[in-house]
């Protein structure tokens, strides 16, 4: 790991990115190193490359398949097609 970082902080930030959660990750490097976002950003990706070099099964890959948002936007989408139904038939 990063040697700016404490063992407790290595560990928070590796189980992070063992459970797939990228952006904790880069959150708890940012409140450890006191660096941007983009440089937080680029040492998690870098450590995450490390860790799955080690550990593939416990380090997977994270992809970003923007599947929060699309649940999001699907669900708006059906409130306001539903609203619309009500309009029209009510």
């Amino acid at each position: 790991m990063n040697e700016q970082l404490t063992p407790e902080q290595s560990q928070k930030i590796s189980d992070a990115l063992a459970s797939g959660r990228k952006i904790e990750a880069i959150k708890a490097y940012r409140a450890a190193t006191g660096q941007g976002l983009k440089e937080a950003k680029e040492g998690v990706e870098a450590l995450h490359k490390t860790l799955m070099a080690q550990d593939p099964e416990k380090y997977p890959q994270v992809t970003s398949s923007g599947g929060c948002a699309s649940v999001i936007l699907l669900g708006v989408s059906l409130v306001w097609a539903a609203s619309e139904i009500v309009k029209v038939v009510g």
